[in-house]
């Protein structure tokens, strides 16, 4: 896949993750998509070593959108709790 599909679907699983876990986060939604290109390459990263898989090959392919959203939702997770309760204290 391109960089730019790559890009383009970091930025949407970002997306997708803000909207499946709504909520107030530090940063507003760019950081959130900015954490679902991070989540992509997370997902795709933990689905090769866990499925021995290599899911981020094809932009239609819904391993890939499946393990870019759930690396996004890791991530946007790990996020709040760290931004999150920093911002709190």
């Amino acid at each position: 896949m391109g960089i730019i599909a790559f890009l383009i679907l970091g930025l949407l699983a970002g997306a997708i993750a803000k909207f499946l876990l709504p909520g107030d986060d530090p940063g507003g939604i760019l950081v959130t998509m900015l954490i679902g290109v991070v989540g992509a390459i997370l997902g795709g990263f933990l689905a090769g070593l866990i499925f021995d898989v290599q899911p981020i090959d094809e932009f239609f392919s819904i391993s890939t959108w499946v393990t870019a959203i759930i690396g996004a939702l890791i991530l946007l997770l790990i996020y709040r709790a760290v931004a999150g309760g920093r911002r709190r204290a």
